[in-house]
This record gives structure tokens, sequence and C-alpha cells, in this order.
């Protein structure tokens, strides 16, 4: 009878230990509903990763991407093989802040939703959970763009091997309805310093060769397959697509060329001619009170700063 007993008391405490090593196991991320939106973030909650649908998912036509044809095209190319499930390579989308990249990327999926592309945005700090969104997509009929935005990592950060093995591959093959679009001001991804270049080698034929330091900066970059370099806009690219906006918000010819030197005077007060600082001052331009319209006429008469358009 005690030796049944204790028995009863062992198990029941097997029980209570089991119980207490689930809450701390993690769960696996539930699927979505996958046709609930074209865009999902992947997101942690109680330390449970789950992909969330995107309800209201940011429209950008292609048609509004000015000055950057060259990228564009590339970008649709690599985009349309991935979607016909022909080989197609990873992307980084790097230079210049404010010149598209980012909206690029969000044109491509309004351009090819349709046709089964589908996107998930990933933060920098959950690029560790990487694994588990590939397995959570695994099989699905779908073809996925993970999109990381703003990428760049400081010394040591988890997500930078997580996503080293993404790109390159792991033991386990990658998921061929899979494919990683990043953004980033660095071209490398992690910050480059002058004592690093102190490594470099030269040999006597004059080949330099760079230390180990540089080549593991390099190595992240070098597993995209597909490079797109983005660069700071000219005063008359910045000028059309200023006119671009202002057609879109349907301003006439007239109102267009009276909006050339406060778009100048804009972009200067800013320190760049980006087409994010081109869309901002169509919108201000465009939503001022219409009262100021003959104050404004005035205005863009009146003599600019040295080195502004003075047509």
């Amino acid at each position: 009878m005690a030796d049944s007993l204790e028995l009863q008391r062992l198990l029941q405490r097997a029980h209570d230990l089991i119980d207490r090593l689930e809450h701390l196991v993690p769960t696996p991320a539930a699927a979505p509903d996958f046709q609930a939106s074209i865009a999902f973030r992947w997101r942690r909650r109680n330390g449970v990763g789950l992909l969330q649908p995107v309800r209201q998912v940011a429209s950008m036509a292609l048609g509004n991407l000015q000055e950057v044809d060259a990228q564009k095209q590339r970008l649709l190319r690599n985009t349309e093989q991935f979607v016909q499930g022909r080989p197609a390579n990873n992307v980084l989308l790097t230079g210049a802040r404010g010149t598209g990249k980012s909206s690029l990327i969000k044109a491509c999926l309004q351009t090819f939703a349709h046709r089964g592309l589908r996107l998930i945005e990933v933060d920098k700090a959950d690029l560790t959970d990487l694994p588990d969104i590939a397995d959570l997509i695994a099989g699905r009929p779908e073809r996925f763009i993970i999109f990381c935005d703003d990428l760049s990592f400081d010394e040591g950060e988890p997500g930078y091997k997580a996503l080293k093995s993404v790109l390159d591959g792991t033991v386990a093959a990658a998921a061929d309805n899979l494919l990683v679009y990043a953004t980033s001001n660095r071209r490398h991804l992690l910050p480059e310093y002058k004592r690093e270049n102190l490594s470099y080698t030269h040999t006597e034929d004059g080949e330099v060769h760079p230390g180990e330091a540089i080549e593991e900066k390099i190595s992240l970059s070098e597993r995209f397959g597909l490079w797109l370099s983005f660069y700071p806009f000219s005063q008359e690219e910045y000028l059309a697509i200023v006119s671009h906006w202002l057609r879109h918000f349907a301003c006439d010819e007239a109102a267009i060329m009276a909006a050339r030197q406060p778009s100048l005077v804009w972009a200067l007060e800013r320190g760049s001619r980006s087409g994010r600082v081109a869309w901002q001052f169509a919108r201000d331009w465009v939503g001022r009170d219409p009262a100021s319209d003959q104050a404004r006429a005035a205005s863009s008469n009146a003599p600019g700063p040295d080195g502004l358009d003075q047509a």
C-alpha cells in the first residue's frame, strides 16, 4: 500500500514537471489565413512568432517611380522569373536615401500579387526567426518575398548569421518559393572602420587583397545575387519627379512651372534632392489654402538663392 502511494506521488510530480516544461517550450507558429492579405508582418507575442496579415497594404504604382528606370527593369525581370517558378536571385538595394528602394519593392508586390506573389516584412531584430518563417511557408503555392527594410548590422548581432544561413543555405535545402529583398544605405550591411583597411595586403605585381575583417563584411552582401544601386538625383531629375507628382495631383502646367523655384528651395532646406522630398513638397504645395495661390505665384517669380533654377 505504501509503495502504491509513493508511486502515485512520483507520477504526480512527474506530471507537474511536464506541465512546467511545456510552458517553457516555444509553441510552433500557427499558419495564418494566407487569403487574408497579400502582405504579412512577422511579429513576436509572448515569445511566440506569428505571421500577421496587413489589412491595409500601401499602394504604390510602378509608374510613380521616376528616374530609376534601370533599377526598375532589373527588379521586375528578377521578380517575373521568381513568380514563374524559374531561377531568380535574392536582391540587395543600396544607395541614397529617399530614392525609391523600398517603394520599388512594394510596387513589385502590387504588380505581381494577382499571380501569387506575397510579401513578409521582417524586422532586423527578428531575423533569427527566418528558419521558422521558411518552415511555415514551405509547400505553399504562393511565392514569398522576405522584405527587410533599412537593413544594417552592428558587430555581433545574431540576425547577421541567421540571414547568411538563409541566403546561402544550410544542411536543409532553401525553399524554392522564398526570396529575400533587402534595402540598405550600406552596401556591405556592416560598419567599416579605418583600422580595417590596414589589413589589406599588396603583392609584388600590385594586386590588392582584403584582410579577414573586410572579407567577413563583404561575405554577407555577396550572398545577394542581384545588387541594385541608387544614386542621388540631379537637379533636373528632381524637378522631373516634382512635376510628375504635381500632375498626379491634377496641377496644370502653369502651376507646375510656378512650383519649380519653391520646390528647389524646399530641397535646399532639407539638404536632399530625393524622390521622397519631391513627394513631400508636392503634398505641401497642393494641400495649401487655395487663397494663397496668388501669393505663391508671386513668390515663385522672385529671385532665388544662387545655384537654384531661374527658369
